[in-house]
């Protein structure tokens, strides 16, 4: 858990993203001195707003794969955050590299300055795609064999082994969150931004990957990132492993005749077919959360209301 008695100063890795910013956000309201690190290679500043201009923001413009230039920026800090990684699981399906890069690389060189400078808390956003295939639902954290179906997959499932090695040899305390599908402003990849890209090319039909059967649970950023304040506030020692998600699933057809329904209702859906929608796709997804429940947490959205506020968020965003 973070240190009580001293200022706290917190470093977030992609604090330019989604998930990110929000986060920022929270940490600033509390009080807290936030420095950024992000490429700006999927985030932007932005996204940030007002924060960006608030007295205890800091904001470092650098790659993660350049430790010598992101180190200085841990010294004095009190709680790291890392959310940074390729955002796009099937851009690293594609270019193999891309999320070992990005991911494992990356994080060992975020632990290496943050060991380096006695940082003593570390949150990391994992994903429930390291869970592969489940076989019980909702799953629960104690759920294996681990065996992920997608390259992000894999390097989230390498980085999580890596943080609770340096946990357990350098004193580092940490959390470790499997996210279920995050959903809502400033998003720039997921199934809501792409239908609504879609149809602003051709507004007659959206194109939906797989038969429309997938069904996965879908979780406001905001419950998301009260559920991260409350575990490093409240979680176990020295690292635990956390599921955050909704109780509930939305299937990508019900996703794509709200999104349909936004934009006119006009459209006709067509489906590819086949049980996924490309190769790494997990087409069923629903995560027990008793664990972060049992610390006091509960979502403010369901699935479908988070689905249904992301869509009108975005919509605003991108100007449809």
């Amino acid at each position: 858990m973070p240190t009580e008695n001293r200022l706290r100063r917190a470093v977030v890795t992609g604090g330019a993203g989604a998930i990110g910013s929000e986060l920022v956000r929270a940490l600033l309201a509390e009080g807290a001195v936030v420095t950024v690190i992000d490429n700006l290679s999927s985030g932007r500043l932005s996204n940030l707003g007002e924060a960006s201009g608030h007295p205890g923001f800091r904001f470092l413009q650098a790659d993660l794969l350049e430790p010598e230039r992101i180190r200085p920026a841990f010294k004095g800090s009190t709680e790291l955050w890392h959310l940074a990684a390729n955002p796009d699981i099937r851009r690293g399906t594609m270019d193999p590299r891309l999320d070992f890069d990005q991911g494992t690389r990356a994080t060992l060189h975020v632990l290496e300055a943050a060991r380096a400078e006695k940082v003593g808390w570390v949150g990391f956003s994992s994903s429930s795609v390291v869970y592969g295939l489940p076989s019980v639902f909702p799953t629960p954290e104690t759920y294996g064999p681990l065996l992920p179906h997608s390259q992000y997959g894999a390097n989230k499932l390498a980085s999580e082994a890596l943080l609770g090695a340096f946990c357990h040899s350098y004193g580092l305390h940490a959390a470790i969150f499997r996210f279920a599908n995050i959903v809502g402003p400033a998003m720039s990849h997921g199934i809501i931004y792409d239908f609504l890209r879609k149809l602003e090319k051709t507004p007659e039909r959206l194109e939906v990957l797989g038969d429309g059967r997938q069904a996965k649970s879908y979780l406001a950023t905001t419950d998301c990132v009260s559920g991260m304040l409350l575990v490093r506030e409240r979680g176990e020692s020295p690292v635990g492993v956390y599921n955050l998600g909704n109780a509930e699933q939305t299937s990508t057809r019900q996703i794509a005749e709200k999104v349909v329904a936004a934009l006119g209702g006009k459209a006709r859906i067509e489906t590819t077919g086949g049980e996924r929608g490309w190769v790494g796709d997990i087409p069923r997804q629903l995560l027990a959360t008793d664990r972060v429940r049992g610390l006091g947490w509960a979502p403010k959205l369901s699935s479908d209301a988070a689905v249904d506020r992301a869509i009108a968020e975005l919509r605003a965003d991108l100007g449809l």
